[in-house]
């Protein structure tokens, strides 16, 4: 049984070993942590390792139009995303030891020449701080001291874009530590619909940067309320409120109704990441997830070398608000009915814990932290990249580029985060390239593969099982962009 404490303090120490560069200002900035962890069961004794193979932070994904057709920029930036595209780099590493002879503490060969599969005893655990945005951040609030939305009568505000396009993950997070003035819902609509992007950092009324109450003078009531209609006497209504999730409705589904409380989301849909005027094309965390129950998260270019996908066998999240029916009914329910799956692939819905251990550099403990004459709160720009690989283990990125760098450089192979697209898929060809040609998986011995998107659609099984997901489950999630995919 896994320990989510356990795991938690795990994830929390290996970001404390980090250098400073790209973590956020204490006190003054914030951000989410995720982590992959590999468990190892030796046979021969109870013995049981666990050690974090990757780890990520970040809220960010950029806009639509600063996405490249050459793969070098980093499209999602959220710390789930970063932890599971540092693990590829991870397991790219490993089968790299596994075909060139040496001894892999993940892969062992499989019965077909030139696949592979894990070695008896290990599994992978995801962990992430804070509830996945999307529809597992839609639960119910237990404490009137975590609303995103606390009634009040006035205040407006924006939620913020940089010029390139960057949207931030606030929604879910803000909703946590000192109450925040809530527009009326009228006023709510009228302001979500008619942002405009700028290049400064906009308020937002679920951040921080609101007017916010003096705890002292907080909202008491037991059961988290929002104003809602009037009766016949004038009297508004109470009614229980959820927590809010910036992340939008894909097109072409139920969109949210916008109703005062409970029914100010629909639940169980789709959802694209937070973007004020210009639209992102980056799902949701909780999305992902879900996908990744089925398809496995090593992804199309490494299910060509492998017997059978990879799957989380647990998922846990930290302190923070959180219902375990929510998760379930992102993560596994929406997926749990699909079938006919080729050989590899199957449902796998993972466990679903949470710890009592807060990450240090939430929002909530961030405001705690907060001193006057610090400036207002908001999330760190950056995002890092740590994962147990021989080189660069460590990437921090802005905007969806390696930090620092200037203008100049801009476009060149020093500039590219060793997350994005281009630099995973050079990996890849790196590991073709040692593979013995005799040894080569079936679908990798064509001749006619030369881009990110022929050796992507030449994984035969993950194809069919990606095929099958989506007619089953998830008919509106968007196809990706062909022309975006043609780099080399």
């Amino acid at each position: 049984m896994v320990d989510a404490d356990e795991i938690a303090k795990l994830c929390y120490e290996r970001f404390e070993q980090l250098p400073r560069r790209g973590k956020p200002e204490p006190g003054r900035e914030w951000t989410l942590l995720a982590a992959v962890v590999q468990i190892t069961r030796c046979a021969d004794s109870d013995t049981v390792e666990k050690q974090v193979v990757s780890l990520g932070t970040g809220t960010k994904c950029i806009g639509r139009t600063a996405m490249s057709p050459n793969g070098d920029i980093l499209n999602d930036s959220h710390a789930e995303v970063i932890a599971r595209r540092g693990c590829i780099r991870y397991l790219i590493q490993e089968l790299h030891k596994a075909v060139s002879g040496g001894v892999s503490s993940v892969f062992c060969g499989a019965d077909e020449r030139g696949r592979w599969r894990l070695q008896p005893g290990v599994s992978f655990l995801f962990f992430t701080s804070h509830t996945p945005c999307g529809d597992a951040a839609i639960v119910p609030m237990i404490d009137s001291r975590s609303q995103p939305c606390p009634p009040v009568t006035s205040g407006k505000g924006h939620e913020g874009t940089d010029a390139r396009g960057d949207r931030k993950r606030k929604a879910e997070e803000s909703s946590e530590g000192k109450n925040i003035k809530l527009p009326r819902l009228e006023e709510q609509e009228t302001a979500e619909d008619n942002r405009e992007d700028r290049g400064d950092t906009k308020k937002s009324f679920l951040s921080n940067s609101s007017t916010s109450e003096d705890p002292s003078q907080s909202h008491s009531a037991k059961t988290p309320v929002e104003t809602g209609p009037c009766d016949s006497a004038g009297r508004l209504y109470q009614v229980p409120d959820v927590h809010r999730t910036g992340a939008k409705c894909v097109s072409g589904g139920p969109a949210d109704p916008r109703h005062p409380g409970i029914g100010y989301h629909s639940t169980g849909v789709l959802r694209v990441k937070p973007g004020r005027g210009e639209a992102t094309l980056s799902l949701s965390c909780s999305d992902k997830l879900a996908r990744w129950g089925v398809l496995g998260f090593q992804g199309a270019l490494l299910s060509h070398y492998l017997e059978e996908a990879l799957y989380f066998s647990t998922v846990v999240v930290g302190q923070c608000p959180y219902s375990h029916e929510a998760m379930q009914r992102a993560l596994v329910t929406r997926c749990s009915h699909v079938s006919d799956l080729p050989a590899g692939f199957s449902v796998c819905p993972p466990v679903l814990l949470q710890s009592s251990l807060e990450f240090p550099f939430s929002q909530a403990q961030t405001q705690l932290q907060h001193k006057a004459g610090q400036g207002r709160i908001s999330p760190c720009g950056a995002a890092i990249s740590w994962c147990d690989v021989a080189e660069q283990p460590l990437d921090v990125t802005a905007n969806g580029y390696r930090h620092g760098v200037t203008k100049k450089a801009s476009g060149t192979a020093g500039a590219r985060s060793r997350l994005c697209k281009l630099e995973l898929f050079h990996s890849f060809l790196s590991l073709v390239a040692a593979t013995d040609p005799s040894a080569l998986p079936p679908s990798l011995r064509s001749s006619g593969l030369q881009t990110y998107w022929d050796y992507k659609q030449a994984s035969p099984w993950f194809q069919q099982a990606w095929q099958q997901l989506h007619s089953q489950a998830f008919p509106l999630w968007p196809r990706s962009d062909r022309d975006l995919l043609l780099f080399h």
